[in-house]
């Protein structure tokens, strides 16, 4: 197994940004339960992996359907803060191409809001060496729905910054796919929104985005400008104390193949 370097945006940002994260970032839709339990089978006699769980926010929707969960993270401050939140979790150090879990050990590893991060063939032979026969791959994304005006322009705020870190709507991640230990993709969407006070559903959401935590202050500060500006411009967003963030979930899941 090589353990592959964790790319320099998620080694930065997430180091400083766990507390922001935890705050900032949007749970999952009620949709998604059904999803987890009737087409990933989760339940009390099953082992599934959380792998790049972060802080935990899907770790929670896994422990809920009694399933044992197995949470692997490869930043300390994500995973101190995961561990804390969710005793019931084994927490593990680990990455996408090292998975520290033996062969045909687990029946589901998930990814959510990770594999664009690790998307390779690499990376899924790894996946594949602890899943047990006909286990199953997840995949599970919340993207903000920018067919919403205001949302379109805070995504063309965030997105000039981006660099080259890895991200979702790229589709960059499916280039990782046919590969041959899984079967085709399966593929399922859920719209849903993110409500609260703007500073966390927008500014910390923001914030809590890997390439933006790793920025030098001073590009900070005029990102935080820009955001108020989009703020202060929409009446649906200054002249509430909540406001809701329109998203979509999309959920994938592949069965190993012998």
């Amino acid at each position: 197994m090589n353990d592959r370097p964790i790319h320099h945006a998620a080694a930065d940002g997430y180091k400083q940004a766990a507390d922001t994260y935890a705050r900032g970032r949007p749970g999952y839709p009620p949709e998604l339960e059904p999803w987890l339990r009737q087409v990933l089978e989760l339940q009390p006699d099953r082992v599934v992996v959380d792998l790049g769980a972060g802080t935990g926010k899907f770790t929670a929707r896994l422990l809920a359907t009694g399933a044992q969960v197995i949470a692997v993270e490869p930043v300390a401050q994500m995973r101190a803060k995961l561990a804390q939140q969710y005793p019931d979790a084994q927490v593990l150090n680990g990455s996408a191409e090292a998975i520290p879990l033996r062969d045909a050990s687990v029946d589901v590893l998930a990814c959510a809001q990770a594999f664009h991060w690790f998307a390779s063939h690499q990376a899924l032979d790894e996946i594949h060496r602890v899943l047990k026969p006909n286990g199953k791959l997840a995949l599970v994304w919340n993207q903000r729905d920018a067919r919403v005006p205001w949302v379109a322009h805070l995504e063309r705020i965030v997105n000039a910054l981006q660099g080259d870190t890895p991200r979702y709507y790229t589709g960059a991640w499916r280039q990782a796919f046919p590969h041959p230990g899984f079967g085709p993709l399966q593929e399922q969407h859920f719209s849903h929104g993110h409500t609260g006070p703007a500073q966390d559903v927008i500014f910390n959401r923001v914030r809590s985005t890997s390439f933006i935590a790793a920025l030098p202050q001073d590009q900070r500060d005029a990102l935080e400008r820009q955001l108020a500006e989009l703020v202060a411009s929409e009446p649906q967003l200054r002249d509430s104390r909540e406001v809701t963030v329109p998203y979509e979930t999309a959920a994938f899941y592949a069965i190993k193949q012998a």
